[in-house]
Parts: C-alpha cells; structure tokens; sequence
C-alpha cells in the first residue's frame, strides 16, 4: 500500500466527488480512480459504492475514513521525529527538483557552488513541480529550486519561505531539422493542415506554460496532438524522432540545437516564447525549525552572490 492511497481516499471522503478529488491530487480522474481501485484491491473490499450517483462511500469506506486518517497521522509523526533526528546529525543538504532542471541546470549549478562555496553533499529528489512543493511545505527537502511564471505561481507564504531568484529560463517550440538543418515543422500551421504537437499532459507545470503560450498566440497556432507525456525529456526524444513540434526549456536543447539536429520551430518569433524565473526556496530558520547548518551558510552565499551579481 502506498501512502498517496490514503491521501487519495481522504480526499475522496471528504469532496464526495471524484473530478474534484483528482484536480485537488493533481491527477487525472482516469489515474484517481485507478489508485482508489488499487487501495480497494489492497483491502479487500469495495470503499465506495459506484451503483448510485452521486458518489457514495460505503459503510466499510467510513470505517477505513477513520482509520486511515490515524494511520497517515502516525506515518507522519514517525516520518518528523526521524527526520529531525537526522537533520540534525547530517552535513548534506536535501534538493527537490523538476525533472528537467534536475538535468540541466543542476549539475552545471552543483559544480560552480564546488568553486566557489566549498565541496557539497547533495541528495536530489526529481519530482514534478507540484510533488516538489510538497517535499519543501512537508519538511522533506532542505531547498526547492523551481520554474515560476508569475501567471502560473508557485504558492508559498512569503512571511515562511525565503527566495532568491537563480537564473532565468524560455519555453518555445523545437522541431528536428531536415537534410539541409531546417525545421521540418514551423510555426503556426494551418486550419486544415495541423502541425503534430508533442504535449505535456495536462498536470506538468509545463504544459499550463504552454496553454499561455497558446492563448496569447497571434495569429493562432494550429497544432494536432499525437502525444504526451509530463516529462520534457520525452518530448525531446520524439521531437528528435521527427514526430513533431514540441515547447521545450531551451537549457534542455543546447546541445541538439548545436548539433543542427533540432532548431527553433518559430521563425525566430518571440511572441511564441515564454520566459520563466528558475526560483530557489527554504523554508525561514526559526527557534522551533532552525535548519542545518550547512543550509545556511550556503543561503548566506547566495544571498551575497545575488546581491553582486
């Protein structure tokens, strides 16, 4: 049983409504409905009873609703008081990173602060954006470094959480380049000839980076959907297939755009461009959470490194 089961079916409890539960869990309603199923499997018996509309949680899915909340609430107390225990012995520092930056800019990032601060031990979780978040408000990483547009936020109490501002990051659309290192697709198609658009699903925080880029475009932009996935590194493998147009960082690119085998799908327009701020937060030290050491030294750094930057 995975814990994201009993989250899944608090939610569930306390909405009484599948849509809903799956928005709030940042899942499709397809995937929600698979992990209630899989807990049910798991149990042995039906928690919810799908005979009637609208939904109904059965008599032994309001015994499970008690239980579960005491076990999640025991599984996190443990989770803490470990935690604590070893933060306070350990001299690494905890990352939670979106893929794609886990791969582009960290590696780079980890070896300049070898440099210049001093040798770091690290711990990456690659994570989606909303998952990584979650790692920084729940006590499971020391530092969150992540994408922020200012129409898609990341929500985070200002009066809690320091920030600092690392680099900067454009969203436009790539495509391979042909025999003569063209773009075999380019922007912005037409009505009744559609490019093939390699997507992010609908969750990524990249894929709501692309529906501005979308709604902003004129003139539209006429694209067909042959596929998708939540990672940018997937896309980039099918952009360099030759299956289609695909918005990606352009940190992820470099080296392909290089090479010639993959190129700018939009003539150069910036208006297809979006431009996103690479954001790094921890949470404020305080008597009751002071952090590690280490953690501070490094903000102190950083905050110094920006300041003459």
């Amino acid at each position: 049983m995975e814990t994201k089961w009993l989250e899944d079916f608090i939610s569930l409890v306390e909405t009484n409504n599948f849509s809903r539960s799956a928005q709030l869990r940042h899942v499709t309603q397809p995937a929600f409905s698979r992990r209630i199923q899989s807990l049910e499997n798991w149990l042995g018996t039906d928690l919810v009873d799908r005979t009637s509309y609208p939904t109904r949680i059965t008599p032994a899915g309001l015994v499970f609703y008690e239980q579960a909340l005491e076990m999640l609430g025991q599984i996190n107390g443990v989770r803490e008081l470990l935690r604590n225990r070893r933060a306070a012995a350990q001299t690494s520092i905890d990352l939670a990173v979106p893929h794609t930056l886990s791969l582009t800019f960290v590696p780079k990032w980890l070896t300049a602060l070898e440099q210049q601060f001093a040798p770091i031990n690290s711990r990456l979780m690659a994570l989606n954006v909303h998952d990584a978040v979650l790692q920084l408000v729940e006590g499971g990483c020391d530092l969150l470094l992540c994408y922020h547009h200012p129409r898609q936020p990341v929500q985070l109490d200002p009066g809690r959480y320091d920030m600092l501002v690392m680099g900067h990051e454009a969203l436009r659309a790539y495509a391979r380049c042909d025999k003569s290192r063209e773009p075999e697709f380019v922007l912005p198609g037409r009505k009744n000839a559609p490019l093939p658009f390699l997507s992010y699903t609908h969750s990524a925080y990249l894929a709501r980076m692309v529906d501005l880029i979308l709604h902003d475009a004129k003139p539209s932009l006429h694209l067909e959907t042959h596929y998708e996935t939540d990672m940018a590194e997937g896309l980039k493998m099918m952009a360099l297939e030759g299956r289609g147009i695909a918005f990606l960082p352009e940190s992820a690119v470099t080296r392909e755009v290089k090479s010639k085998l993959l190129a700018r799908a939009d003539n150069g327009n910036d208006q297809w461009t979006i431009e996103m701020e690479i954001r790094l937060y921890r949470e404020r030290p305080s008597a009751q959470r002071p952090g590690k050491p280490v953690v501070a030294k490094l903000w102190d750094f950083l905050v110094m490194q920006n300041l003459h930057s």
